[in-house]
């Protein structure tokens, strides 16, 4: 950390967002952080697309009811996948007799460029816990239902399981997945950095780049060393999701800001990053005073 006398406090931050690496790195400049990218994550499109397909051969045949959305990027995949085989118009007009879940903002937008209607909005910060209350909320019946769910990288899991305790049957739609970026070597150098204690703080955007990140550290044979370093820095979590994913990876968060955006966790974070810095100096001494 550096201090200038003059100034606010510079923070050295270390960001693993990959697709917008760029403005990670004006927002930190902009707030006072040095920052580090190590992009994490490579968006693969599936090759072959065969869950696409069957999902609008089950759309069309009129035997889904529920479509949800989870990304814009897969939205919009998906149907630019459609679009190879001339679906797009068949699957739109099929869509109007279902009903059709955004669970952001960002499937929201795309949906609004392919002019699919939206029956449900997700309410930040668009879990599938706000998702399924919504469900409930408006009495949705999902018992012999099937529900189609476009996948964002990963199976939602926790969503799956609770449509069908409530007697739903799940249809997934991959579109994309993450692989590891095809240069490793910004990962392995923020990953020895953290070790050598070259940052004070982490940021979060997505579940899958701790994933990633303890996958590389593994490789390199150092993943505890890693992990008991970053738990040294101040940990920031863009949201619910993000930060499930960190507590049980052994890396808890300690910001969630007030709005599940990437401008609200860079600014927030580095906001607290002062004081939360204190407080785990102050830890570690009186751990080491009680040793003594």
């Amino acid at each position: 950390m550096v201090i200038s006398s003059e100034s606010p406090p510079v923070y050295r931050v270390c960001s693993f967002e990959s697709r917008r690496k760029e403005e990670m790195s004006r927002l930190i400049e902009r707030h006072h952080g040095v920052p580090t990218n190590a992009p994490s994550l490579r968006e693969i499109p599936l090759s072959d697309n065969v869950a696409v397909f069957e999902f609008a051969k089950q759309l069309l045949a009129g035997k889904t009811s529920i479509v949800i959305f989870m990304t814009g990027i897969g939205t919009e995949a998906l149907f630019a996948a459609l679009e190879t085989k001339g679906l797009v118009e068949q699957v739109r007009a099929a869509l109007r007799g279902n009903l059709i879940v955004a669970r952001g903002p960002k499937p929201a937008a795309a949906l609004a460029k392919l002019k699919v209607r939206i029956d449900i909005r997700v309410p930040e910060p668009n879990t599938w816990e706000e998702l399924t209350g919504e469900f409930q909320k408006q009495q949705v019946p999902l018992t012999g239902q099937l529900v189609a769910v476009q996948e964002y990288g990963a199976p939602s899991t926790e969503l799956y399981n609770w449509l069908q305790t409530q007697g739903a049957e799940v249809l997934p739609v991959p579109v994309y997945q993450w692989g590891l970026p095809e240069d490793l070597e910004p990962l392995k150098h923020a990953i020895h950095s953290t070790i050598a204690g070259e940052f004070d703080v982490l940021l979060w955007t997505s579940a899958q780049q701790l994933n990633h990140v303890l996958e590389v550290a593994d490789q390199l044979g150092l993943r505890q060393q890693w992990l008991q370093a970053a738990n040294q820095c101040v940990v920031g979590s863009v949201g619910p999701t993000a930060s499930e994913r960190l507590r049980r990876l052994g890396l808890p968060p300690d910001i969630e800001p007030s709005h599940p955006k990437m401008a609200h966790l860079v600014i927030e974070t580095l906001r607290q990053t002062g004081d939360l810095l204190r407080q785990k100096s102050d830890i570690r001494n009186e751990a080491t005073k009680t040793k003594k």
